[in-house]
């Protein structure tokens, strides 16, 4: 049982290790967004903290929105890998737009390390659709969804825009994991 338990171990750390233990060029060559597959535990704790965080901060009584960027009527993995990028891309500019513009010096602690992740996937994203796939013209579906965020971004308030973005924070990370794939994921 001992043996059993050492193996297991053994595996879990091989594996949570693994990227570190190959450079990111052997893993995707010109492209690294491998490293968003799996995101470590504490960076999921970061994420889950600052949603909850969000979530108990009380909003203005004349807090209307209409916002249903999120509610879509298909999934990210239906996407070619090319629109998944632009997708998540557009995704968190959003987020990391929203969560700059947070003012609230009790949330300003509590989002500096998600912020730092969702910068840093975003500046990898603009990376790999530069190499990858520099002329790809969104799909009919995303380019949709795109004039849509266009238009909520236009119309609807910040603290909408921001509720729904932390809302949706971990549908937007499986959106990153999917694109990251670089795979039909499901």
């Amino acid at each position: 049982m001992l043996r059993r338990g050492f193996v297991l171990l053994f595996a879990w750390l091989s594996a949570a290790n693994f990227g570190a233990a190959f450079p990111q060029d052997a893993l995707k060559k010109g492209c690294s967004l491998f490293k968003y597959r799996f995101l470590e535990p504490q960076e999921m704790k970061a994420m889950m903290k600052m949603k909850e965080h969000f979530e108990g901060i009380p909003l203005p009584s004349d807090h209307r929105c209409n916002i249903r960027l999120f509610h879509r009527k298909w999934e990210s993995e239906e996407l070619s890998v090319p629109d998944r990028m632009m997708l998540v891309k557009a995704e968190l500019d959003l987020i990391t737009d929203m969560l700059e513009l947070l003012d609230d010096h009790s949330f300003t602690e509590t989002h500096q390390r998600p912020l730092a992740l969702l910068t840093q996937a975003q500046e990898d994203l603009r990376v790999c659709m530069a190499t990858e796939a520099p002329s790809h013209q969104p799909s009919k579906k995303l380019r949709h969804w795109l004039q849509k965020l266009q238009i909520a971004k236009k119309t609807e308030t910040t603290s909408c825009l921001t509720s729904s973005a932390i809302f949706h924070l971990f549908q937007v990370l499986d959106d990153l994991r999917c694109a990251a794939g670089q795979e039909p994921c499901a």
